[in-house]
């Protein structure tokens, strides 16, 4: 099992608290695109990383990996409440901080209260909040993370402030992945890329028609640059329905009449706030 690393990051919280996962053999690794591409090149059976947060969005590296760089699909997912925590050195006093060293989307997620509690100060990007909590433990200045409180036992730092979240209701969610399809349970949702043959007027249109027409409820869509040419996108898409549910079978084979591709993301169990403890 791969995992976004290292020891003491969000996503090892989630790894942990996912039940029917095995956290004995999970492996951190540096970045998301690497734990996504250890299952893509068989080093790891399957990968937990974040996809989507509900105050900055979605994590746009998992996104670029699935759709861009690996062959890997979405198996599961779950959503867990994120609380940051402002952590130091032992003896490093809010007063004495210059530099608060954090992950973007963390960062991101804290700037209201870092903007209050911090006026000014120097934020410094980090691959994760693990990363960023063993930096600063590791630093002779007296510098901050944002971080959790595993990360916060795991190298030895103090809880300066707790719940440094602007938004209580902070949650991100979290996707197992896989090479594996997995059967219909009843309560699925696929994920799919829809690249398109050009801009043009209408076109979101008629792949949005598609599912409406046979009343397929989408939870999300989003578009993301294809890297290729500037003002060249595709569309993230996350529907109700397993692609073997005749419904969606037949808006997916509509779809790849119309597209030059639909690349499917996976079909798998929806989360519900029941399994949070099941």
């Amino acid at each position: 099992m791969a995992y976004l690393g290292p020891p003491g990051t969000f996503t090892e919280e989630a790894l942990r608290g996912w039940r029917g996962l095995e956290f004995e053999a999970a492996v951190p690794f540096p970045t998301v695109e690497e734990a996504i591409l250890a299952v893509e090149d068989g080093l790891a059976d399957a990968a937990v990383v974040p996809i989507e947060n509900s105050i900055e969005g979605s994590v746009n590296a998992t996104l670029d990996s699935l759709a861009f760089e690996a062959d890997v699909l979405i198996q599961g997912e779950r959503v867990f409440q994120v609380h940051h925590h402002l952590l130091a050195r032992k003896g490093v006093g809010l007063e004495d901080i210059a530099k608060v060293v954090s992950h973007p989307q963390a960062a991101a997620q804290c700037r209201r209260h870092l903007v209050e509690a911090l006026p000014g100060v120097e934020v410094e990007a980090a691959n994760s909040t693990s990363e960023a909590a063993r930096r600063v433990a590791e630093s002779p200045e007296p510098a901050a993370a944002l971080g959790s409180l595993l990360a916060a036992e795991l190298y030895g730092l103090e809880v300066l402030r707790e719940g440094m979240e602007d938004h209580p209701e902070n949650r991100t969610r979290f996707v197992l992945l896989g090479k594996k399809r997995i059967p219909p349970t009843g309560r699925d949702k696929t994920s799919m890329v829809c690249f398109i043959h050009q801009d043009r007027p209408g076109m979101l249109l008629q792949i949005l028609q598609e599912f409406a027409f046979r009343y397929i409820n989408l939870s999300k869509i989003e578009s993301r640059p294809t890297k290729k040419v500037l003002g060249d996108y595709c569309f993230f898409i996350d529907c109700e329905g397993h692609e073997e549910d005749e419904v969606l079978a037949s808006a997916l084979k509509c779809l790849r009449c119309k597209l030059p591709r639909v690349k499917l993301l996976g079909s798998y169990p929806a989360f519900v706030e029941e399994d949070a403890d099941a």
